[in-house]
């Protein structure tokens, strides 16, 4: 009888909730009781079994709280705090060191311990390993810190207010002619832009100017190659020794936006895929030998001139592509308009000047009803290669005749190729 209920029993019981607490507190005090590994017994102020034994007590006044209430837990926390404080204090009288980390993770281990004796086991082991990943990457933490300038900080708080504070308030709606104009889906690309302007700063200055580049080319590419082209256009106006670096980022970012585009088409839509991935393919790898073919002939360029990097956030020109944006939403309706609904050729090709994603959605919703696979495919391509070509011209208009055959040249070329290999499909 017993056996045949005790894993229930186990399983809905406070032992596992207990189990749990104790095992966040020991995954803590792992990490604190290596770094004082050397000091002798009784000279730590706490360690692997403080931690364990910490976490456990929490569990244990969690599960009380049916019993006591919650003031006497509350009671008992505010007790365990102060006198862990008062040893604390007392410990510190014989050192030089001010930290007061250990203190302050031993009480979050109780407040842990709690939390998953609350049922709340997810949120706590979360919060446990974050903790123990804090705590362990102390030395790279601060050497960031050190690093880290006046003006670069500033800047990371500013995208913070753009993204978490404003973008949340915005209304989710159309306004304006046609409903067009959404204030949260154009903040949300002010957002996007000032992002990878952060990021690629960062990623230049840590990882050195090539590896910046590329690394910020592929995951901004993956995200919005417009965006991307409109950063690395203006880094290029200003920094004339990295145009071809520079120019090789922009084309791997709109090469990127390829194979991005088949994945969506084929996830609503797989019967795609047979006719779409042979012209994307094809403009990819024009795009990309173009970058190939650019990066080789870089000149090698010095660290020294990642001081004369841009503002970080670059927050003035995602507000004015915020405005262009508008302009182009309303432009696109005004054309929708005139040309009707039937008028998908032009309807891509209006919708590609500003993204390629909704219109590569919407026409693959519609090739799962009375649009054609060949209509569907010709429409998605011609989208692409208007936006590919927007970009290029982005590229000139910003940074210069430089860019005519560093950028327009091969995503003309690219645009060529697939309107080409489109008519083989």
């Amino acid at each position: 009888m017993l056996w045949g209920t005790l894993p229930d029993y186990i399983y809905n019981s406070s032992f596992v909730l207990l189990g749990i607490s104790l095992a966040i507190g020991l995954l803590i005090g792992i990490e604190r009781g290596w770094k004082q590994r050397t000091a002798n017994e009784g000279h730590r102020i706490a360690g692997l079994r403080t931690y364990g034994l910490t976490g456990l007590a929490g569990g244990c006044s969690a599960i009380m709280q049916p019993f006591v209430g919650q003031l006497t837990i509350g009671l008992l926390f505010l007790g365990f705090a102060l006198a862990v404080s008062m040893a604390y204090l007392r410990g510190k009288q014989h050192s030089e060191d001010a930290s007061i980390t250990s203190l302050v993770s031993l009480l979050l281990t109780y407040m842990l311990g709690m939390l998953a004796a609350f049922e709340q086991i997810e949120l706590a082991a979360s919060a446990a390993i974050i903790t123990a990943l804090l705590l362990r990457y102390k030395e790279l933490l601060h050497g960031w810190l050190r690093q880290l300038e006046d003006h670069e900080l500033k800047a990371g708080l500013q995208l913070l207010l753009i993204s978490i504070v404003l973008l949340p308030v915005l209304p989710d709606q159309g306004y304006g002619p046609w409903q067009v104009l959404n204030p949260y889906e154009i903040w949300w690309m002010v957002v996007l832009i000032a992002g990878i302007s952060f990021v690629g700063y960062f990623a230049m200055k840590f990882a050195g100017t090539d590896k910046g580049i590329i690394l910020t080319a592929l995951s901004a590419g993956l995200a919005s190659s417009t965006a991307l082209t409109l950063h690395f256009s203006r880094l290029a106006r200003e920094q004339t020794s990295l145009q071809r670096q520079l120019s090789a980022g922009i084309l791997i970012a709109c090469g990127t936006m390829f194979p991005r585009v088949v994945l969506i088409a084929t996830l609503i839509n797989p019967a795609l895929l047979s006719l779409l991935w042979w012209p994307m393919a094809v403009m990819m790898l024009v795009i990309l030998l173009s970058a190939g073919l650019l990066w080789k002939t870089r000149a090698v360029q010095q660290p020294a001139s990642l001081t004369r990097l841009l503002n970080p956030l670059a927050l003035q020109s995602a507000v004015l592509f915020g405005g262009l944006l508008m302009v182009i939403l309303l432009l696109g309706q005004w054309m929708r308009e005139l040309f009707g609904d039937t008028g998908i050729y032009a309807l891509a090709l209006v919708s590609g000047i500003a993204d390629v994603d909704p219109i590569n959605l919407t026409l693959a919703r519609m090739s799962l009803d009375n649009t054609t696979l060949t209509v569907a495919v010709s429409g998605i391509v011609i989208a692409a290669c208007s936006n590919s070509l927007v970009k290029a011209i982005m590229a000139v208009s910003i940074a210069g005749k430089a860019m005519l055959f560093h950028v327009l040249l091969p995503l003309l070329g690219a645009i060529s190729c697939g309107l080409l290999s489109l008519l083989m499909v």
